[in-house]
């Protein structure tokens, strides 16, 4: 397995954005674009407020999915990420602190969004099943995972 997660881990490095994919209490969905960060589980991080739309939606539904793909203008560009997995926050106050220096480092934040930071909840989305597409390396080459779960030291919102 860690030899496909490679490429998606890669991947990953190379994006910023990520669309959240959420189900409202009454059935509505809701997509939100988020800048993320990512580990090597490939578990994705972003801050929010707590009472956003999406924020609202994982509190009453945890299960969400997800879809990060490039700016592609051709057919042969074309890689993305589909996921589908759960969302918590992130409780650890050390693991909070170092990804959130990591989150301000990869964004180039500096000062400037320290207050929004502290006031936002940090948010992880745990994928539990993933498809990588990648054309670059030839049209519709493509592969799915089940991805195992691990102990998390976040709590399930």
């Amino acid at each position: 397995m860690k030899d496909k997660l490679n490429p998606v881990c890669s991947f990953l490095c190379t994006q910023t954005t990520l669309v959240l994919a959420t189900i409202s209490e009454d059935g509505t969905s809701h997509s939100a674009p988020l800048f993320f960060i990512s580990d090597d589980r490939p578990n994705l991080y972003w801050f929010s407020s707590r009472s956003s739309l999406h924020s609202s939606n994982c509190l009453q539904r945890p299960e969400a999915s997800v879809s990060i793909s490039t700016n592609a203008r051709t057919w042969q560009q074309i890689q993305g990420l589909q996921m589908r997995g759960c969302v918590s926050v992130v409780t650890d106050r050390a693991i909070r602190k170092s990804l959130t220096a990591r989150y301000i480092e990869h964004f180039g934040l500096g000062n400037l969004f320290s207050i929004a930071i502290r006031r936002s909840a940090l948010y992880c989305f745990t994928p539990r099943w993933l498809r990588y597409l990648d054309n670059t390396r030839r049209f519709g080459y493509k592969f799915e995972l089940t991805l195992p779960q691990s102990d998390k030291s976040h709590k399930e919102i």
